[in-house]
């Protein structure tokens, strides 16, 4: 009769040759040095029954005989793992007769619609033997459909020509229940790409020879080196067909199985769950013993607290809330903040619960715990909706300190949109804290409440903020119209609707009213980075020239670095420039020391990253504010690394200078405010008022003042991995960062000067881990990257003369580099194999260019200053 998948000779016995192996290398490299193994057998495969209604509905049993476990790669006999052991001492007596007990398999038109086993046998040998019976699931024709086997079920696709069958399964199309976590930001996250073909060769109906292979690859976005891959690969070749049983005679499958064993069950084909597990584990409590000297406060600017820090992440993850407390309650104050980085960062039901009962909100003493533990929160990779409604409670709940009433809804905001953005928008917990904050904002009285639900939104970034943030940019005061402005200069240019544009208009040419320099700047840069019209570039040129003092220059310079760095809009300036012979001479010669720049730090293949630092005085050469940002990018995406701004207002009574027009009435302050990885910080204040700032300034020891120190698990990635050929893979990548960053500002009327100065220490682990394992042997590879760097960022600033002297530094130290990898294959009685390669290499230190005219400022100041060795007060 007409078949149309393949078709047994009764009374037949095939005799095949059957491998499956694994291989896990890095990315590039070739299969002759992975790491892996073999499995190879016999396989016997007969027909049990053939329906007599339906010639394409057959039943088969497949044996599998003499099993062995081998190298994969041919290695010297010290390194072989498996050198003078047998099968049975390798697998295990029990495992290795489940093994071969054959499978019973039910083919309908070549797809199999039953799997019949033993009940309780172990997992691992069950999935190995569905591994085997899936590679029987073939259609003789091309087409494409849904299908399932061990994988779950897929969209496979079948090309048939002749004797040739070629069957290519869409690994990414699988509906399984695998395990998967990723980063928020996909330049922190991993790249993968998963492919599986696998061709049939067929003689006299049957398959004469099987060859399948399956590739995982997964890469760091922001360093593709560094990676890993996995190659399973199984074979099945027709040794030879020799006479045997003869079919067994009933109607029904159900009176075949009964007759050949009726301890057979029917069960699915896609794997089961297995998990083996750990003997030699370390308890929380002893693998926190282990690491607890890394997490020193003094040491957190270097690699092995970021180290420490993610394999306790690890451990976390395994632990009840019970054994999370037990560490946190016993804990001394010293280390506490570091072990909430961990347990916070862990983001499981457990770790949350832990946090939430052991932080009492209504105490106001264990502040800088609380502050860590929002943080953590706000960086979370993979947020729950669980997390952001406890935050919504404990908000609405009593909260002793006023800036950490502050920091939750700032997190809350941060959280919004990271659910947001993972078509989480809906879900009931971040519509009621959307509701919240913009009905908070809308009846808001106190300058305090404004700017704390404005901070929200500026980490929301929701569409439905806009025009409230515009109304508080043009109506506002000082500090909170410069806040809104900021926050609508975070949206993505294509949510910047006329009406934003018209508003930006307004407050850079001051239409309605005067607006402060610190906001014009502002507006004048969300016009100039979204599309702006001709006319719009043509009025911000012909303004120049009109402006106050230092900010012509400065918008000045944000023209010229627009041109030098081909930003997008440069192209309408030009044009503009072109057609207006707006060059007049008078109008772009202004004096000024304000400046805006732009610079790469790298440009690489993967991902490329820019330091901008911009920078405005008032007219008597006081700092307004100094901006400092490093993004990264890839083709399709931005990160917003880091942002300190320092602002200051108010301070030209110190030098009993004058202060520029419209500023006459602000009250002195100065303050800091950062953005780290997308993520708006809760801003600093050095001083509010005219007291407090001499008060700080008779006493000024120079210190700067923190804004952010802790642990931030920046790259979070695991992947469980289902191998068709039976055992079960995982990669799993992880960086941490371990960050102090510190600013300050001092003065010194003496010298009449003034000096802001940014600290960044930073020190960043990546370590990845892509493991298979068979329960029986474990084989994968180790790798890890790591370095740390200093960034500072000062400037100097002169007032004794006009132009006052400005100069800026940024200036990078030596950063060592260091790559490792170790691939191994291991048994469970702790025989393993590995082999280890590692790089150092140190990145020169570097000071980044900024514009010609600072290196000749710097050149000025620090040759003036060379005999002054005086103290700062």
């Amino acid at each position: 009769g007409h078949t149309t998948g393949p078709s047994l000779n009764n009374d037949k016995l095939y005799k095949f040759a059957y491998s499956a192996e694994v291989y896990v290398d890095r990315v590039k490299a070739s299969l002759q040095k992975s790491a892996g193994y073999r499995i190879s057998s016999g396989v016997d495969v007969n027909l049990l029954w053939r329906n007599p209604d339906n010639d394409d509905d057959q039943l088969v049993k497949i044996t599998m005989k003499d099993v062995q476990v081998e190298n994969v790669n041919e290695r010297p006999a010290e390194k072989n793992i498996f050198k003078g052991k047998s099968t049975e001492k390798i697998i295990g007596k029990d495992y290795l007769e489940a093994l071969q007990r054959p499978i019973v398999v039910e083919l309908v038109r070549g797809k199999v619609k039953t799997f019949y086993s033993y009940q309780n046998e172990p997992g691992f040998t069950q999935n190995i033997k569905r591994g085997l019976a899936s590679l029987f699931q073939l259609q003789l024709h091309s087409g494409s459909s849904r299908e399932v086997d061990i994988s779950g079920e897929c969209n496979t696709t079948y090309h048939a020509r002749q004797d040739q069958v070629t069957k290519i399964k869409d690994l990414d199309s699988c509906e399984t229940k695998k395990k998967r976590l990723t980063s928020h930001n996909r330049i922190l996250d991993v790249g993968t790409k998963a492919t599986s073909a696998t061709v049939y060769v067929l003689e006299d109906s049957f398959i004469k020879s099987i060859k399948a292979e399956e590739n995982f690859v997964f890469v760091l976005n922001y360093r593709r080196k560094t990676g890993a891959k996995i190659v399973s690969k199984q074979r099945l070749d027709l040794k030879s067909v020799q006479a045997g049983m003869g079919l067994i005679a009933a109607k029904q499958v159900a009176g075949v199985i009964k007759t050949l064993d009726p301890n057979y069950v029917a069960m699915p084909l896609e794997a089961e769950p297995v998990k083996s597990e750990c003997k030699k584990c370390p308890s929380l409590s002893e693998h926190w013993q282990s690491i607890r000297e890394h997490m020193h406060p003094d040491k957190l600017s270097k690699p092995d607290a970021a180290k420490s820090f993610l394999s306790f992440i690890q451990s976390i993850r395994k632990a009840t809330k019970e054994e999370i407390l037990k560490i946190i309650r016993s804990e001394n104050k010293e280390f506490l903040p570091q072990v909430v980085d961990a347990v916070t960062s862990a983001q499981t039901p457990e770790s949350l619960e832990a946090m939430l009962e052991f932080l009492d909100f209504k105490d106001a003493s264990t502040f800088i715990l609380q502050e860590r533990f929002l943080y953590a929160c706000g960086f979370a990779s993979h947020p729950s909706e669980t997390l952001l409604k406890s935050l919504t409670e404990k908000f609405k709940g009593d909260v002793a300190s006023e800036e950490i009433r502050e920091t939750l809804v700032i997190v809350m905001g941060a959280l919004i949109r990271k659910l947001c953005d993972r078509e989480g928008c809906k879900l009931p917990a971040v519509a009621e804290a959307k509701r919240l904050i913009l009905n908070r904002l809308e009846k808001a009285k106190k300058e305090d409440n404004v700017q704390m639900y404005l901070l929200a939104l500026k980490n929301a970034l929701l569409p439905e903020g806009i025009p409230m943030l515009l109304k508080y940019a043009e109506a506002g005061e000082g500090p909170i119209s410069s806040l809104a402005a900021t926050a609508l200069q975070r949206y993505d240019p294509s949510f910047l609707t006329k009406e934003v544009k018209e508003t930006m208009n307004r407050i850079y040419h001051q239409t309605r009213k005067v607006h402060e320099k610190t906001v014009r700047t502002t507006a004048a840069a969300i016009i100039l980075n979204s599309n702006p019209s001709y006319m719009e570039v043509k009025n911000i040129l012909l303004s120049i020239g009109e402006l106050p003092m230092e900010m012509n220059k400065y918008m000045l310079s944000m023209i010229q670095d627009i041109l030098q760095f081909e930003m997008p809009s440069s192209k309408t300036v030009r044009q503009v420039l072109k057609d207006m012979r707006a060059h007049n001479y008078d109008r772009f010669s202004k004096m000024g020391s304000s400046s805006a720049y732009t610079g790469y730090i790298t440009r690489g293949p993967d991902v490329s990253s820019t330091y901008s630092l911009d920078i405005l005085y008032s007219g008597s050469g006081i700092l307004r504010r100094s901006n400092m940002n490093i993004h990264v990018f890839d083709r399709s995406t931005e990160l917003h690394a880091i942002q300190v701004v320092i602002e200051a207002q108010g301070l030209e009574s110190i030098i009993a200078a004058t202060p520029d027009e419209g500023e006459e009435n602000l009250d002195s302050f100065a303050g800091m405010s950062a953005i780290l990885f997308d993520f708006q910080l809760r801003p600093v204040t050095f001083f509010q008022g005219y007291g407090d700032l001499m008060s700080k300034m008779l006493s000024a020891t120079g210190d700067p003042m923190n804004v952010v120190k802790g642990l931030v698990l920046l790259t979070d990635f695991l992947q469980e991995i289902q191998l068709q050929s039976g055992p079960t893979a995982s990669a799993e990548f992880m960086g941490g960062l371990a960050i102090d960053i510190s600013g300050g500002m001092e003065f010194s009327l003496w010298y009449r000067e003034s000096k802001t100065n940014v600290k960044n220490r930073v020190a960043v682990f990546v370590a990845g881990n892509t493991e298979v394992d068979s329960f029986f042997v474990k084989t994968g590879m180790e790798t890890t990257l790591e370095t740390e760097t200093a960034l500072d960022f000062i400037s100097t600033v002169q007032f004794s003369q006009y132009p006052f002297l400005v100069c800026m530094q940024m200036d990078r130290v030596d950063s060592p580099f260091r790559t490792h990898m170790t691939k191994y294959e291991s048994l469970p009685s702790g025989r393993r194999y590995t082999a280890r390669r590692g790089k150092a290499a140190t990145l020169a230190g570097n000071e980044y260019p900024l514009h010609q005219e600072n290196s000749q400022m710097c050149k000025k100041v620090f040759g003036a200053k060379s005999d002054s060795a005086g103290s700062w007060f």
